[in-house]
């Protein structure tokens, strides 16, 4: 079938012109005259319908092209051209008509770009927005986002994905019966994993299916969990752990060569009593800025919770800086790139700590940047506590509140002065839940909540949205 604008009988809507020695072109949309320029339109990519119409040699030089479309809806998408930006005037319309209409002239990704932009995210003005419901009784274990906001929820054995807009919704049933790690690859595909089930698996998740399994060949020779997985976009970084439990492993594969094995670092075998030696990685996070990997575990034993943090050379497949938690362990533990710090909420403590990336030591790296207690006790009351970063900013939830932790500039700090950092309560008392925070992820302009024992998610925004 023809687009609507194709063909002498459909384009010639009454309007004769002369062909202009400018590059001025006419666009009759709906039955209202639009004029441009070609530049404009050839930002609307190769594949659009509007940069065919510039360049294409089909229109005559007395007739202007006619869409059959909504004109209102096209002088948005018009601006959104010339501009970057949506228009004002696009509040008073339905995203979902904006999607529907950005497709069909084959510009949603300028859509998206615009709607759902990183660096739109405003972390002091976020506040609840919505709830995304999920399918059946069990509530979140996991959450991936990519960078333009597609959500990946993994809640028992299902895994249910929301488009960018969070207007499509599709549910997936994987072979795990509870999924632990999930990282999405992009906004069909993922990689998942689980502490009682053997090996990584990639997931088709429009489809359905498995697209590729990978098994880590460890001297046991025993079945291999997933215990952690990262990514820095051209690599997965995998931790496994033997189905014996007394030897764990970091695999890197390759994601554009078929998730062929790159490299392996960070072997371990468990010799006797020595249960510290052989902790595997259940958090990694890539460092972009430094280069490194950022590999976490812990162990709860009779002596309380130990863990260790580790920064990876995967060049040399060497440590780059090691630390051994045995006072106060972490109950989380992320790192932020644009600070260059490491960040930690203590299991005990319940405090948020940091640790200069620039200057980092073997003795006493942490630094408290909340009110530390002095003689805290053992009752491992941070125990559930999540701690991310996303651009500058730090989330950390304790119970159903989330705390936003940002970097004071002082004028004469230089690179040896003390840092400082300032602490604020996110949203509104409404918008704190009863239920303990579980999860926290982000994705294109959205931070993203779970909650124990709750079958949905939460979507918070900026108040000063436009959407």
């Amino acid at each position: 079938m023809s687009p609507p604008f194709e063909g002498g009988n459909q384009i010639n809507t009454g309007f004769i012109q002369k062909k202009p020695e400018t590059n001025v072109i006419s666009i009759n949309v709906g039955g209202q005259l639009f004029q441009t320029t070609k530049q404009t339109l050839a930002l609307s990519g190769s594949n659009s319908i509007l940069s065919k119409i510039s360049s294409s040699s089909v229109y005559n030089e007395v007739t202007i092209p006619f869409i059959d479309r909504d004109p209102e809806i096209f002088s948005i998408l018009l601006s959104l051209l010339r501009t970057g930006n949506l228009p004002s005037k696009a509040k008073v319309y339905d995203l979902q008509d904006l999607i529907f209409e950005a497709k069909f002239y084959g510009i949603e990704s300028l859509l998206v770009n615009s709607v759902s932009n990183p660096s739109q995210f405003e972390g002091f003005n976020l506040e609840k927005s919505f709830f995304l419901p999920l399918n059946g009784r069990d509530s979140v274990s996991v959450i991936s986002t990519t960078p333009y906001g597609s959500i990946h929820v993994a809640h028992g054995s299902k895994i249910t994905s929301f488009d960018w807009s969070l207007n499509r919704k599709s549910t997936i049933l994987t072979e795990f019966l509870a999924i632990d790690s999930l990282v999405a690859i992009d906004s069909s595909l993922a990689a998942a994993g689980a502490t009682d089930f053997s090996g990584l698996q990639i997931l088709d998740l429009k489809n359905g299916f498995v697209k590729e399994r990978v098994v880590w060949e460890n001297q046991t020779r025993s079945s291999s969990t997933v215990q952690a997985i990262g990514t820095n976009g051209a690599h997965l970084f995998t931790s496994f752990e033997s189905g014996r439990r007394n030897s764990s492993s970091i695999m890197v594969f390759d994601i554009n060569q078929g998730f062929k094995p790159v490299t392996e670092v960070g072997q371990h075998e468990i010799y006797g009593a020595e249960i510290d030696s052989g902790i595997p990685a259940t958090k990694l996070k890539w460092v972009d800025s430094f280069n490194l990997l950022m590999a976490s575990g812990s162990h709860g034993g009779p002596s309380g919770i130990t863990g260790n943090v580790k920064l990876w050379d995967l060049r040399s497949r060497k440590i780059y800086w090691e630390f051994n938690e045995k006072v106060d362990c972490f109950a989380d533990v992320t790192v932020c790139d644009d600070l260059g710090c490491i960040f930690k909420v203590g299991v005990n403590s319940v405090e948020v700590y940091f640790a200069d990336m620039r200057k980092l030591s073997s003795e006493k790296p942490w630094v408290c940047i909340g009110d530390e207690r002095k003689g805290f006790g053992k009752k491992k009351e941070g125990l559930g506590c999540k701690i991310e970063s996303h651009g500058n900013q730090v989330f950390c939830s304790k119970n159903g509140d989330i705390e936003l932790w940002s970097e004071v500039v002082l004028g004469n700090k230089g690179d040896g002065g003390d840092r400082l950092f300032r602490r604020n309560l996110m949203g509104r008392m409404k918008d704190m839940g009863k239920n303990r925070v579980t999860q926290i992820g982000f994705g294109g302009n959205k931070m993203i909540v779970s909650r124990k024992d709750e079958q949905c998610v939460e979507v918070w925004q900026s108040s000063v949205r436009g959407f």
